[in-house]
């Protein structure tokens, strides 16, 4: 057993790899698929290991100075895990977030001791899902507020040391697959799991192929003609061009429904006892029709994003009975 810890910090990373043996039961599909439970974080999703990431690697190129401000704009899990380690840390945290992200979220920042600016929707978005122009409006307002207080500005959208903590999760996961892995599915947010988790695999392997995964109707690297785009799947899908994103990494897209997202989202929780997000069910969709098509009898990679406990206030598990 390990010694105790010092700093909450300390406790992200390093997480349980599943194979989702009872999912590949109810399908049957041919392959395997490899779940990395990053909702085990300390505050329980991904965005931990590039909240302390990008953290500390401001510290180290001096671009966040003692006791300055850290701000940051988001759609709740970054803020989430910003907000734990600046209370950790020392720092005053500043979030500003859209009025259409969960309550659950906006009350973990404020229990942490984060500062909220939430900022009002666009002009017809649906509440509970984040658009790309709610985030637009979230930016103009995170950089009038960046200017009045002197604060870091962690911008995730556009901060590439996002990608490159998620390398140090993908290398996790190729060590306790055992260098299996073959495919890795994930769902489009900011572009930095992707990014990292694709850049390190193909360091690993350069036959190991990436797909992006996009929900239906919101299929921007697909190249789809996206009009009026509405879905469901919270974290992502935001129908624009991530810096963060490379193309050059991706071997293709897939595309999930809302209901296919909250199906394989269910599905983990009854059949693998894994309580997960949105997102989650879409990775985990992902891979199955991959398995299901062109990646048949291959072993594939995805990532568990978040907690459900962070959706309870959503639709995502009021057909549970």
């Amino acid at each position: 057993m390990d010694k105790f810890i010092n700093c909450i910090t300390q406790a992200i990373g390093r997480t349980p790899l599943l194979r989702l043996d009872k999912i590949k039961e109810h399908f049957g599909y041919e392959g395997d698929i490899y779940a990395k439970l990053e909702y085990l974080n300390p505050s329980f999703s991904k965005k931990d290991r590039i909240a302390l990431g990008m953290i500390e690697l401001a510290e180290q190129k001096g671009l966040l100075k003692p006791g300055q401000p850290v701000l940051e704009m988001t759609s709740g899990n970054t803020g989430t895990g910003l907000a734990m380690v600046c209370s950790a840390k020392g720092y005053r945290f500043i979030c500003v977030l859209s009025r259409g992200n969960s309550i659950e979220r906006v009350r973990m920042i404020e229990a942490f001791g984060g500062e909220l600016v939430l900022v009002d929707q666009a002009p017809g978005s649906i509440k509970g899902k984040v658009s790309g122009e709610d985030l637009r409006l979230v930016e103009v307002e995170a950089e009038r507020i960046t200017k009045d207080t002197g604060a870091f500005f962690i911008n995730q959208f556009k901060n590439f040391d996002n990608a490159q903590a998620q390398e140090v999760a993908a290398l996790e996961m190729w060590e306790q697959s055992e260098g299996r892995i073959q495919v890795f599915a994930d769902f489009i947010g900011t572009g930095g799991t992707f990014t990292g988790y694709a850049k390190a695999f193909k360091r690993c392997d350069s036959q190991i192929r990436c797909y992006a995964v996009e929900p239906y109707g919101c299929a921007f690297y697909k190249g789809e003609i996206i009009e009026g785009a509405s879905h469901q799947i919270q974290g992502g899908g935001y129908a624009k061009e991530q810096e963060i994103v490379k193309r050059e990494l991706m071997d293709g897209t897939v595309t999930v429904t809302d209901e296919e997202a909250v199906q394989a989202t269910l599905l983990l929780a009854k059949k693998e006892g894994v309580f997960a997000g949105y997102s989650s069910g879409a990775n985990l969709m992902a891979a199955i029709k991959l398995l299901q098509g062109e990646e048949c009898g291959n072993q594939a990679g995805i990532v568990i994003n978040d907690c459900g406990l962070k959706y309870m206030s959503t639709s995502l598990f009021s057909g549970c009975n």
